[in-house]
């Protein structure tokens, strides 16, 4: 079982709107997906609780129980769990980081965001696990000083995903009725985006987890 989870010290970057949408995203390519919502806040199961269907379960869960739980989910045969993680830099945050085989970390294209991609990046790096940059919100003019920079800014770090993840209304509608994009317009560039994420976070897992450091 492949495990992603979403990591950043920045609230507001967009994490838990991610999360479900890659879910959802990555569903429908084939996946058996379970959510887990470390959050106190638990965005997360509020979209599990908006759901219409069971077939991407949310539950939330203390960083101290995440790996009993992993564990309980892999002899399920779930084979993708995704981790969303509150903002800040507490247990939930280290348990995450640690369960995961890549740490994705959303950030809008602002400095406040950049420079708390950064702190997390660090906590990453300590722990030896795989990452990646999600730019996320940006404008969907492309031509924009605030998304180069941000682009500069987190490639200079590290490995920026692709793609770009653009404000569209879509994802909006998507949290609200516990939907994917995909769900509420499958054809819209928000559902396009949402597969392109699924499809290069899937190239990045490889077909095997590797075995990670404690």
């Amino acid at each position: 079982m492949r495990r992603v989870a979403f990591v950043t010290q920045k609230g507001g970057a967009g994490k838990s709107t991610l999360a479900a949408c890659l879910a959802v995203a990555a569903r429908a390519a084939g996946e058996r997906v379970f959510l887990i919502d470390l959050d106190p806040l638990q965005s997360l199961c509020g979209w599990g609780w908006r759901r219409d269907c069971d077939d991407i379960p949310v539950v939330a869960a203390p960083p101290s129980k995440l790996e009993k739980v992993l564990e309980e989910l892999a002899a399920r045969g779930i084979t993708l769990a995704i981790i969303d993680s509150p903002g800040g830099d507490g247990a939930a945050v280290d348990a995450a980081i640690r369960a995961a085989h890549i740490c994705l970390v959303p950030a809008r294209p602002n400095a406040f965001d950049l420079v708390a991609g950064e702190k997390t990046l660090k906590k990453i790096k300590e722990r030896g696990r795989d990452y990646a940059f999600v730019l996320n919100q940006c404008p969907t003019s492309r031509q924009n000083a605030r998304i180069e920079e941000g682009m500069a800014t987190l490639q200079a770090l590290g490995v920026l995903m692709n793609p770009l993840v653009a404000t569209r209304v879509d994802y909006q509608e998507a949290a609200r009725r516990g939907l994917g994009v995909g769900e509420v317009n499958a054809n819209g560039a928000a559902a396009e985006e949402m597969r392109a994420l699924w499809a290069s976070v899937r190239k990045r897992l490889g077909k095997k987890p590797r075995k990670m450091a404690a």
